[in-house]
């Protein structure tokens, strides 16, 4: 790299061997992909029978509350909070913006627009948040993005298009399919402000996401006229709420931290495609030629991302910061009598310049210019 001059202590050895994947983080997103995947067709059957305002309400809620209620039991239970840094004050802006945009907007424009669409189609449109979150972390946050990923990019929003177009209406597009995709880019804006306070507690982040979403479109739902359903679909939207919403979250907001918003997406891309098969084998919905075309195209842009490899010479500025991690090439560092015993775990530590090569994603550590 020109223009930085480092003297021998600032210059390490090689990093961790070059090409390896942060295998846990990547089974982390397809984790949480699959589990999202169920959503659509869960909410499906559920929104039939639900106020759409309402339901998203209480899938939100439920995640928040049960995953609220686990880390009480949690700190009861073992007097000790676990190995994550907690948010800190410069991250509650980030997090009330996230909330808004994914927890209250999209949620509600979801369920809407699954009232207009079958639910194989509603649950392959949803790859448009990957594709969304891509162009947001690529052009407002200077996330980087080559050539490669903006290749899947294109053909994950190729194959969308093919499945929202309404063949009854040739020069239009369904309004259902319009209303998905602007809840796709909600969760697009939401993934991008996450990924800003991914180092801390995901599950703190989840449940308060949760609580605080769930709880404004409960509110407004019945405000508005929603009638609170009885105790068993109440239930049933708790523990769909907390399965695809909640320990989804956990996991994509661990995949965060290791991967970067745009290439956690595209692992998460996967989601639809579960959601899909489920609309055909539980509701028997049909198997149509747009239905293969598209999701052809949205396998080739995954594949794409998931197939790329990033690596060069880069340089790590001092930073000082907090998160949960082990004693890598990045963590080299010495404790006091405060830090906590075992790994991983979370303390405050700073981090020297640092000039190595090897295979890396947009990280909490590598988050430099291209």
């Amino acid at each position: 790299m020109q223009g930085h001059s480092l003297n021998a202590e600032d210059r390490r050895m090689n990093a961790p061997r070059a090409g390896a994947r942060p295998r846990p983080s990547v089974v982390a997103a397809l984790g949480a992909a699959a589990l999202f995947g169920l959503s659509v067709p869960a909410s499906k059957a559920l929104v039939a029978v639900t106020d759409p305002w309402l339901l998203a309400g209480l899938l939100y809620l439920g995640s928040g509350a049960s995953l609220a209620a686990y880390r009480l039991a949690q700190y009861v239970l073992f007097g000790s909070h676990p190995g994550e840094a907690r948010l800190g004050r410069r991250e509650w802006p980030w997090l009330a913006a996230a909330i808004f945009s994914g927890g209250v907007i999209a949620p509600v424009l979801l369920m809407f627009g699954l009232s207009r669409v079958t639910a194989s189609e509603g649950a392959l449109l949803l790859n448009l948040e990957g594709v969304f979150t891509a162009v947001v972390a690529w052009i407002v946050f200077h996330e980087h993005v080559d050539r490669r990923i903006a290749g899947g990019m294109a053909a994950i929003a190729a194959g969308a298009m093919v499945l929202a177009w309404n063949p009854a209406e040739p020069v239009r597009l369904s309004g259902g399919a319009v209303v998905v995709a602007a809840a796709c880019l909600g969760w697009a804006v939401d993934n991008n402000l996450t990924r800003k306070i991914s180092a801390s507690d995901p599950l703190q982040i989840a449940a308060l996401k949760g609580l605080l979403a769930g709880g404004v479109n409960v509110g407004i739902a019945v405000t508005l006229g929603a009638s609170i359903p009885g105790p068993s679909m109440l239930a049933l939207a708790a523990l769909v709420g907390l399965l695809t919403y909640g320990v989804s979250l956990v996991l994509f907001v661990r995949a965060l931290r290791d991967l970067g918003a745009g290439r956690t997406s595209a692992y998460f891309s996967t989601a639809p495609f579960v959601g899909a098969l489920i609309g055909v084998l539980v509701f028997r919905e049909p198997v149509s030629v747009r239905l293969g075309v598209a999701a052809a195209l949205m396998m080739i842009g995954l594949w794409m991302h998931i197939s790329e490899r990033h690596e060069h010479e880069h340089l790590h500025d001092a930073l000082e910061h907090e998160h949960s991690h082990r004693h890598d090439e990045h963590h080299r560092h010495d404790h006091d009598a405060s830090a906590p015993p075992g790994e991983p775990h979370s303390h405050r530590h700073a981090h020297e310049r640092l000039l190595h090569t090897h295979s890396h994603y947009p990280d909490i550590h590598h988050r430099h210019g291209h």
